[in-house]
C-alpha cells in the first residue's frame, strides 16, 4: 500500500507498507544494511538515525534525494523536499524497487523456522537491498572486482561526481548510461582510475545507451536462471564472481557465492574450516534460497540487534 501526502514548508513524504508479496513481515534496517550497496554513492547510510539516503535520476537529466527510514509501525517513510505528484510516484517506487517488497520470502522464512541457527531470519530479514536500475548494479559490481572496497569506494564516487545529474542539495544521482558513454576513455584510467575495467564500463555503457543492450531485462522473473546468468557472463568484465554477485542481486539465490571472504567468515562463524561441498550440503535445504540462506549466515552481526 502506498500514501503519499504533502506537509509544510515544502517537506514531502510517502509510507510504504512494510510487507512482502507473500504477506510476510520485512524488517527495514535489517534490509537496508544487508549489502555492501548501501555504503557506495550516491547511497549514504545514517546509522544513528538507522535510515538510508540516496540520490534518484529523474527524467531531464533531474535527481532528488530522498530518505528511507521508520515512519509508524509496520510502515517506512520516504521523505524529500519540494517534490511534485509525479516525481513523487517514480521516487517511492523507486523506494520499494530498492527495498524489494514485491519479493515473495515466505519460502526461506519457512525452512528457516526449522534451522536453529537462522530461525531468526523468519522475523523479517533476507531482502537484499539493490539499486534503482539493474544498469547500476552491474555497474558497481564491476568495480568490485579484483581490488579492495577502497578502490570500488573511490571509482563509484568518481562515477557519481563527475557524471550523475545534480540534485538541489547538490548531491549527485548515479549516472545514466548516456553519461558514461560519452565521456572517453581518458576519462576512465585518469579520473575513474578504474585500470582494466575502464574500456569494459565504457562499452557496457554504450551499448546500454544505444539500445543495443537491455540490462533491465534481466529482472523479468520469467527468465530462467540459466539465462541470466549466460547473458550476465557476455558482458564485458562480468565473469563467475561478478556473475554470481549479480545473480543474487537480481533475486536469484539458488548458488552460494564462496570467495575469500565468504570461506573464512564461514569457518571463522561455524568453528572450523569446512570444503565447499560441505558448505553447499549445510545449506542445500533451502533449495532456491540456498545463496541467500548463506549470506544471512555470514551476515547476522552486521547488524546490532536493539532491546525492543
Amino acid at each position: 500500500m502506498r500514501k503519499t501526502f504533502a506537509m509544510p514548508k515544502g517537506a514531502w513524504s510517502a509510507e510504504l507498507e512494510l510487507v512482502g508479496a507473500g504477506g510476510e513481515a520485512v524488517d527495514l534496517w535489517r534490509t537496508l544494511t544487508s549489502h555492501g550497496v548501501a555504503h557506495l554513492p550516491p547511497n549514504r547510510l545514517d546509522e544513528d538515525g538507522r535510515a538510508l539516503e540516496t540520490t534518484v535520476a529523474l527524467p531531464r537529466r533531474r535527481a532528488r534525494t530522498i530518505r528511507i527510514c521508520a515512519g509508524r509501525p509496520g510502515f517506512a517513510r520516504v521523505e524529500s523536499m519540494n517534490i511534485g505528484a509525479r516525481d513523487g510516484i517514480v521516487l517511492t517506487d523507486a523506494a520499494r524497487h530498492m527495498l524489494r517488497l514485491d519479493a515473495n520470502l515466505s519460502g526461506l522464512y519457512e525452512a528457516a523456522r526449522e534451522d536453529p541457527e537462522l530461525s531468526w531470519v523468519a522475523a523479517g530479514a533476507g531482502r537484499m537491498l539493490r539499486s534503482p536500475t539493474v544498469f547500476e548494479d552491474v555497474v558497481k559490481t564491476i568495480c568490485t572486482t579484483n581490488c579492495a572496497w577502497s578502490a570500488t569506494v573511490r571509482m563509484v564516487t568518481a562515477l557519481v561526481e563527475e557524471l550523475g545529474a545534480r540534485a538541489p542539495d547538490g548531491r549527485r544521482a548515479f549516472p545514466t548510461a548516456r553519461a558514461m558513454a560519452g565521456v572517453d576513455e581518458a576519462f576512465y584510467k585518469d579520473v575513474v582510475r578504474a585500470g582494466y575495467r575502464g574500456p569494459y564500463l565504457r562499452s557496457l555503457a554504450t551499448d546500454v545507451a544505444s539500445g543495443g543492450l537491455d540490462l533491465e531485462a534481466l529482472a523479468d522473473p520469467e527468465l530462467p536462471d540459466e539465462e541470466v546468468a549466460a547473458r550476465l557472463l557476455a558482458l564485458p568484465g562480468c565473469g563467475p564472481y561478478a556473475t554470481a554477485h549479480m545473480m543474487m542481486l537480481l533475486g536469484r539465490y539458488s548458488h552460494l557465492i564462496l570467495d575469500s571472504w565468504t570461506r573464512p567468515t564461514y569457518a571463522r562463524l561455524h568453528g572450523r574450516k569446512a570444503s565447499d561441498k560441505t558448505i553447499e550440503r549445510r545449506f542445500r535445504r533451502y533449495g532456491d534460497y540456498a545463496g541467500l540462506a548463506f549470506w544471512l549466515f555470514l551476515t547476522r552481526d552486521w547488524v546490532e540487534e536493539r532491546p525492543t
